[in-house]
């Protein structure tokens, strides 16, 4: 796993969303935090985000700044205002919610 790496979807005229998953190392709940973002994006941001994914381990002063205590955390930092979601991102609900979008029905 890169330590900071962005994957960007399309980019397109309307809402746009950057995320930052912070996560510790390789282990069973970072890979499956960041299968479940990257998933969650892909089908319902339609490809409108900027998705950073950070291992606290590699980059210690990038959690520092962001004064991250607990992972997986993940910032929504666009749309305004910033928002952070801590612990499984397997509530699609859930995360949905934090992004400010509307579980599907």
């Amino acid at each position: 796993m890169p330590a900071h790496g962005i994957a960007a979807g399309r980019t397109g005229r309307s809402r746009q969303y950057e995320l930052m998953l912070y996560v510790a190392g390789v282990d069973r709940k970072s890979a499956e935090a960041i299968t479940a973002i990257t998933r969650l994006c892909d089908e319902h941001l339609e490809g409108r985000y900027r998705l950073g994914i950070v291992d606290i381990y590699q980059e210690p002063a990038l959690a520092r700044e962001e004064r991250i205590i607990v992972v997986p955390t993940l910032v929504i930092r666009r749309p305004p205002p910033s928002r952070r979601l801590v612990g499984s991102m397997e509530g699609l609900g859930m995360v949905l919610a934090g992004l400010g979008r509307m579980p599907p029905t």
